[in-house]
């Protein structure tokens, strides 16, 4: 028996990457699974975003678990796009017991040089598609008196980070989401929680801009295999240098399941340690 039989879980930003790894791992526990993501490039997004072949192996994946998947393609940017994608998944599956607010993207740039619009991408898409996923699936969740939300944030929901003030915001900004709907929505039955990620290998934190990022090299010299070097030191855990998706799939997983059926309003890192290192100053300025 899975964690997750019989049950239905919604996952945005289920294409590829972490989504997919939320897909396939609720489908192997036993769920059908809805899916929504974008097939739009935003502009202010320097790696490519998800394609329909992204969508087809997703879909792919769950059924060869056996299990239902309804994809659908929408911007969790559009409320409009995300009740379309629960009234498509109610059609077919009659209910949605979990929801996965996973879509996000990521951008670099100093504070005092990101445009007006790489900021309200960032919000509209990584805090403010939480809230519209959440705002989705609620009136049903409040109808049936129960439900699980899975919100995605970071472990820059937790801690700092130089050059994306714009991610931190919105990373923050989802736990006080989280949090405030924990509260609200208990009474429903309906509990809401987050996961923050450490280093995870997928395709928006693979790119050109990451591997500078990671690596320390000057711009447009890091490659992927420096960034993979460098996951190492941002992780305490003896081997654990950038972790597979699946790793951020299991904490989703249990807290969708009845193993976490007390477990409300809480904040849980997947970061293999790394928030127990003591911080260093890498470019001392003298």
């Amino acid at each position: 028996m899975g964690l997750l039989d019989g049950k239905v879980v919604m996952v945005t930003g289920g294409s590829r990457g972490q989504g997919r790894a939320h897909a396939v791992t609720s489908a192997r526990e036993g769920a059908d699974v809805i899916i929504i993501d974008t097939l739009d490039q935003i502009s202010t997004v320097a790696y490519p975003m998800a394609k329909q072949e992204d969508f087809d192996e997703t879909v792919r994946q769950v059924e060869a678990l056996d299990r239902r998947i309804v994809a659908v393609v929408g911007d969790v940017r559009k409320q409009a796009d995300l009740d379309h994608a629960v009234s498509e998944g109610l059609a077919q599956f009659g209910k949605i017991d979990a929801l996965i607010a996973n879509a996000g993207i990521f951008s670099l740039g100093p504070a005092h040089e990101l445009s007006e619009e790489a900021w309200d991408d960032m919000i509209a898409v990584n805090l403010t598609g939480v809230w519209k996923s959440a705002k989705a699936v609620l009136p049903h969740m409040m109808e049936r008196g129960s439900g699980s939300i899975v919100m995605t944030s970071s472990i820059n929901g937790l801690e700092p980070g130089a050059q994306y003030v714009h991610y931190c915001a919105s990373k923050f900004g989802v736990v006080g989401v989280m949090k405030t709907l924990a509260l609200e929505y208990a009474r429903h039955g309906i509990r809401v929680n987050s996961v923050h990620p450490g280093a995870i290998l997928t395709p928006m934190t693979s790119w050109q801009g990451a591997w500078d990022m990671m690596s320390g090299k000057p711009a447009g010299t890091g490659t992927e295999a420096d960034m993979l070097e460098a996951g190492y030191s941002f992780h305490a855990l003896k081997g654990a240098g950038f972790l597979a998706p699946e790793r951020i799939a299991d904490a989703a997983l249990w807290l969708n399941s009845e193993l976490a059926s007390a477990v409300t309003g809480i904040s849980v890192p997947v970061d293999a340690g790394h928030l127990l290192q003591p911080g260093y100053n890498p470019d001392p300025v003298k």
